[in-house]
């Protein structure tokens, strides 16, 4: 199904190339992945994968036979039309047909695409051509008949079909029968004159049909069998967005009309199912279809595809209650043909029991939180029935600012974990209802208006985990309000499960006491504390608020303080504030830079350098998250200029590099940008050119990315040197298995599966049997167990001798973001040059590693190129001049490989712009 995407559309006449469909394969969980419909004994529809909406459909016809015409009923409105029967053998044509290729793979060749656009080709059983011959099979069977107009003598495919059909004629087979085939025509029927008599006279029991059309989500054409009724079937129950007609007579289809009729079509249409034909009111025929692998009804509602319908309900025989069951389905499976779509399983957010698949950005407190919408807005959910914990009465210390989040017992407890198990993680959102906004009263404060929710995340209730560890309790309501959760009785039950334990706020133990010192703004403290994390290195930190893009609030958990922080080495715009002198206006993508450093960092655990401190007690350093810059992240999205600051940094070159691309794009910040004089310019290209200083390295590892460890050559000795000497020390003095405890960041010592230690760095800690740990000489990552790990002895520290393994980044060319594509180029590169001596240059600088040509230790040749000449990479334009004849040569490679029809170019040319849409990307 790969090539799918890639032939819709391509241009006419022969077309050489096989192409293999996936044809509508069923599973148990009636999923669906493409469709097919079969039209006639000589026409079929396919149809590729789904891929940000329902799939593109292509028909193709038959070469070299025909088959008998369907039955066609006369237009309507046309008084002088007549319906038309099917011509003999036609029908049993297309059940041949039909029974045959739905569900099973095929390929098929095109040989003709006449003016009209029609395209007749041959379809084969299977992956390729070696599969059965459709037309072949048809002939054989006396099912269709061989157009030998035309003919060509030396064509063996259209003497076979010649050869088959005398075979068929002698055999009498089909339609060279005896009698004509005049009992093979049926006797369709498209009008019932008593629809409510003939549906009541079936008592209800299932009857075998084909959908044979699929009009909405909830709407079909049915053929009820044996008798040939071709009836119009509303499922009972439930009603799917529709096709409203204008009155010019186009279609404009209703909010996810189209998925909901894909996702009916692509698992019914043309499939052999039993009908409940379940009631006939105005003349409407309303049933239930039942499939061996699932009931559509029950489908389309947990996929949110439909709703439940109350005037219709009340006939469904299966049960009303699983209707309603599966509407207020909290787990939601996706499919890929929804992955790229923005909307959400329900018509409207505040609709109760409405469900969504949703990211959590904040968690404002013990029972709320804020979430971004697919729309891209944002919007605050409170769970529903719980109440966070709060302080009674009067006892709030009046003797000190009142900070809630830590003076209030448990709140800081109930907000972690709640952070910890939401924050920047999709989770299910279920609407139980909306609490109206109130005014204030006397002596009650006003409330806004709520949107209350149950939220889920793999299947756990968090309103329920809350209050089962008693970090919330469950609220009370009067008999007559039914606006509570949907799992009130398993909070409640929770609540009892907590006051039974003790647990939490039910505890009798002393609360527990949070002293967390604000240091903000005091500079005195910030003085005394400053040297304290310089020497610290990278320190651990929550990101409590985001004041603007480069100025955010930390939480230090080691040294329980808060403090205000700067990002180093960028120039943000600066937001909106009040000044003595009025209210300063915002500068441009002020607000833009704001809401990227929000949803990358905000209550995200991140790693800060701090390197100085302002004047108003404020400190400044480099802020990573997940290996992430966000100073860089900033720079690279043009939402921050480099401040000169920068240059005594390690990360100049990079900010610099990020700096310049965006500039030349004209993003954000740099729209306005103008260029320096041509005669400067030209006189700083002449001074720089491409500097080719290869140097020897080994390379130790290769990433899924295609990204690259070496080591240096000339440094090999020195670690060979001092792995010999640490295992030595370590043989004779053997650490104690378990009682090193890992710390993300730490550097430390692992024993490898051959038994021998090596340096390494501690990654991420999600248990003591898994800790994620990088092998810092060779590049290689690891999932090992604690007792694996033992604290690095200081005479073989990063200070002794720097960590060995470096990552790079092949320069020029552009890797595919594909997986089995990028696996191919991964392998050869793997096979060609991992543990191996070879010849490196750095060309550029990344984003997070410089990018290099490297070439192969004894023939010289470019590694990077020779994957451009194979036809396994694309090659990404670099716009430097010193560059140039590099890139020419690189893209001399590429139409070589593009003439060649190699690998990737095996379908045809395509522009390097379009790149994005054949997955690769830089």
């Amino acid at each position: 199904m790969k090539g799918l995407n890639q032939f819709v559309g391509n241009s006419g006449g022969l077309m050489e190339d096989y192409i293999c469909l996936s044809i509508c394969i069923f599973s148990k969980s009636l999923s669906s992945l493409s469709s097919l419909q079969v039209l006639s004994g000589c026409a079929i529809i396919v149809r590729g994968q789904p891929r940000g909406g329902p799939p593109p459909e292509r028909q193709i016809n038959l070469s070299n036979i025909r088959a008998g015409a369907m039955a066609r009923r006369a237009a309507q409105g046309q008084p002088d039309t007549k319906d038309t029967p099917d011509e003999p053998w036609a029908f049993q044509a297309r059940e041949f047909l039909r029974k045959k290729l739905i569900g099973k793979e095929v390929c098929f060749t095109v040989e003709i695409r006449t003016a009209l656009g029609r395209e007749y080709g041959m379809v084969y059983l299977g992956k390729d051509t070696t599969g059965e011959n459709i037309a072949e099979s048809l002939v054989n069977e006396g099912l269709a008949t061989v157009r030998r107009e035309g003919i060509r003598g030396n064509n063996p495919e259209q003497a076979r079909l010649c050869e088959l059909e005398d075979q068929a004629k002698s055999s009498k087979k089909g339609m060279w029968t005896e009698g004509g085939g005049t009992h093979t025509i049926r006797d369709l029927k498209y009008t019932i004159e008593n629809p409510r008599n003939f549906v009541d006279s079936l008592h209800q029991k299932p009857i075998n049909a084909i959908i044979e059309h699929v009009r909405d989500g909830s709407v079909v054409r049915a053929l009820l069998l044996p008798d040939y009724y071709l009836v119009t079937v509303m499922l009972s129950g439930i009603k799917c967005p529709t096709f409203k007609r204008e009155a010019d007579g186009t279609e404009t289809p209703e909010p996810f009309a189209a998925e909901a009729k894909f996702f009916t079509e692509s698992r019914l249409l043309q499939r052999d199912v039993q009908i409940i034909l379940e009631s006939c009111p105005n003349q409407i025929i309303l049933g239930t279809i039942l499939h061996p692998n699932g009931n559509i009804t029950e489908l389309l509602l947990k996929e949110g595809f439909a709703r439940c319908v109350d005037w219709s309900m009340a006939v469904y025989t299966q049960g009303a209650e699983k209707l309603r069951a599966a509407e207020r389905c909290e787990t939601l499976r996706l499919l890929d043909v929804r992955q790229d779509l923005d909307f959400f399983f329900f018509f409207f957010f505040e609709e109760k029991n409405s469900c969504f698949l949703i990211n959590v950005m904040q968690v404002v407190n013990a029972d709320a939180m804020v979430v971004k919408l697919n729309s891209g807005e944002y919007k605050t959910i409170h769970l529903s029935s719980i109440r966070p914990p709060r302080i009674e009465g009067e006892n709030k210390d009046k003797d000190k600012r009142f900070r809630p989040l830590y003076d209030i017992p448990y709140m800081f407890e109930a907000r972690e974990f709640l952070r910890k198990k939401l924050i920047g993680k999709k989770v299910n959102v279920t609407v139980d209802y909306i609490r109206a906004a109130t005014g204030p009263g006397e002596g009650t404060p006003a409330f806004p208006e709520r949107t209350c929710a149950t939220v889920t995340i793999g299947g756990i209730n968090i309103a329920e985990a809350l209050v089962s560890k008693g970090l919330a309790t469950v609220i009370r309501y009067r008999q007559d309000d039914d606006q509570r959760s949907s799992h009130y009785d398993e909070l409640l039950a929770a609540e009892a499960r907590a006051i039974k334990n003790g647990k939490g706020l039910h505890s009798k133990k002393e609360v527990p006491i949070h002293r967390v010192a604000d240091i903000s703004g005091e500079t005195q403290k910030a003085k005394q504390f400053l040297p304290f994390l310089q020497r610290a290195g990278r320190s651990e930190a929550v990101v409590e608020y985001v004041f603007s893009g480069s100025r955010l609030k930390l939480y230090m958990p080691k040294e329980t303080c808060l403090i205000t922080f700067l990002l180093a080495g960028i120039e943000c715009p600066r937001s909106s504030r009040n000044l003595p002198g009025g209210m300063q206006v915002a500068e441009p993508f002020s607000d833009e830079a704001m809401l990227f450093t929000k949803e990358l960092v905000l209550q995200r655990e991140v790693e800060v350098e701090v390197e100085s401190m302002d004047k108003a007690g404020n400190f400044i350093g480099w802020l990573h998250i997940e290996g992430v810059n966000l100073s860089v992240a900033l720079v690279e999205n043009a939402l921050s200029k480099v401040h000169f600051t920068a240059e005594r940094s390690a990360y100049y070159k990079t900010l610099v590099s990020a700096e310049e691309a965006c500039r030349q794009r004209k993003e954000k910040i740099w729209a306005n940008y103008e260029e320096k004089p041509v005669e400067e310019v030209v006189h700083l290209s002449e001074e720089k050119e491409r500097v080719a200083n290869y140097r020897p390295v080994y390379v130790t590892e290769i990433t899924d990315t295609l990204h690259f460890y070496t080591q240096d050559v000339e440094t090999g000795g020195q670690l060979e040197s001092l792995m010999e000497t640490m295992r030595a020390e370590i043989a004779a003095q053997p650490p104690v298995e378990g009682s090193y405890s890992a710390r993300r960041g730490d550097y430390c010592i692992s024993k490898f599966a051959d038994g021998e230690w090596y340096r390494a760095r501690v990654e991420k800690v999600e248990s003591p049997a898994k800790v994620h740990v990088f092998y810092i000489d060779y590049g290689n990552r690891e999932v090992v167990s604690s007792t694996r790990l033992a604290p690095m002895p200081p005479a073989f520290s990063t200070r002794t001798l720097p960590a060995q393994a470096t990552e790079y980044a092949f320069a020029f060319i552009l890797i595919p973001q594909d997986e089995d594509a990028r696996a191919d180029v991964v392998d050869c590169v793997v096979r060609d040059i991992q543990n191996s001596q070879c010849l490196l240059n750095v060309e550029y600088s990344g984003a997070t590693c410089p990018f290099v040509t490297i070439q192969f230790g004894d023939t010289k040749d470019d590694v990077g190129l020779g994957l451009v000449k194979e036809g396994l990479v694309m090659v990404d334009v670099r716009k430097e001049k010193h560059l140039q004849k590099m890139v020419t040569e690189y893209l001399n490679s590429q139409e070589s490989a593009k003439s060649a029809r190699l690998n990737i170019w095996r379908y045809g040319d395509f522009r390097a712009d379009d790149a994005d849409e054949f997955g690769y990307s830089r």
